[in-house]
């Protein structure tokens, strides 16, 4: 049975303590799987980096739109809740200092009792690289880097890591995650970020993916490249989200493997609003689960 998860919040309206409260404690009344809130530091008025989700490489979200971190909402997400998973849809990880996104992201994930996945990408901004003085070539590297180093803090009493972009020696960051791991799921739709996902990710995020055919073809790929590996597909867990779905999408995903279909929409910005809001993503969308 496929499950259903919803991207909405920690943008525009979706950026409001009131709506987040009730928007978080609404989808998991309704039977929402998990809450995801993706990420940018620096938005431009006039990018010269394409968008890669969008057919004419222009993102949909105005520059001046308020864009939370996505673990600070996460984190008022988790206080209105106590059931629903949280994620990051996805985090720019090379953008982070390694050692303080572990003990972010343990932070969390232990005061929520191990509800977090950890949505992790590239991202497509040379622009957003360059205020940030972060190199944007070898950004790939960098992060599958970052992810082992941060593994092993979470593992390790005493961790420590030798590589190309992070080092650290006999260092102890607690707290621990609730079970002394976080899954790591990858976004990207491309061979590249797919085989990152085949080769050291637990889980794939397919973002504004055209249609269930296109979904389909990238886990066929996906599975593909994992065997190549010598890693079971069935370890992983894969969430999409489509550009336009409609309730049928979620039946025919499930058919061909998807775990979670994820929603992506923004909320009304009256609390009130956005309670009713889910109610009717619910009543539209639930019984495709039954």
């Amino acid at each position: 049975m496929i499950s259903l998860g919803l991207h909405g919040l920690g943008i525009g309206a979706g950026a409001q303590r009131t709506v987040i409260d009730a928007v978080a404690a609404a989808a998991e009344r309704s039977g929402f799987a998990t809450l995801w809130a993706g990420e940018h530091v620096v938005m431009v008025d006039d990018p010269v980096s394409p968008y890669p989700y969008s057919p004419d490489g222009r993102i949909a979200i105005s520059a001046d739109a308020d864009w939370l971190d996505p673990l600070i909402t996460l984190s008022f997400a988790a206080a209105a809740t106590n059931r629903i998973e949280l994620a990051t849809g996805v985090l720019l990880l090379p953008e982070h200092n390694p050692v303080i996104a572990a003990k972010q992201a343990a932070s969390l994930d232990r005061m929520t009792g191990g509800r977090l996945s950890l949505g992790v990408g590239i991202g497509w901004s040379r622009e957003e690289y360059d205020a940030l003085g972060v190199p944007f070539e070898g950004r790939g590297r960098r992060m599958a880097e970052y992810v082992a180093a941060m593994r092993a803090l979470w593992r390790d009493d005493v961790a420590s890591y030798d590589g190309e972009f992070v080092s650290f020696d006999r260092v102890r960051v607690n707290p621990k995650p609730h079970r002394r791991s976080i899954p790591v799921v990858l976004g990207g739709n491309s061979d590249a970020a797919l085989r990152r996902v085949a080769e050291w990710g637990d889980g794939w995020y397919g973002f504004n993916l055209a249609d269930v055919e296109e979904a389909a073809f990238r886990a066929s790929r996906l599975r593909a490249l994992c065997r190549e590996v010598g890693r079971d597909p069935a370890d992983l867990r894969l969430a999409v989200a489509l550009q336009d779905p409609v309730p049928g999408d979620a039946a025919r995903l499930g058919d061909a493997g998807i775990d979670e279909l994820v929603l992506v929409a923004s909320p009304p910005a009256d609390p009130i609003a956005a309670e009713a809001w889910i109610s009717d993503l619910a009543g539209r969308w639930m019984p495709v689960r039954n």
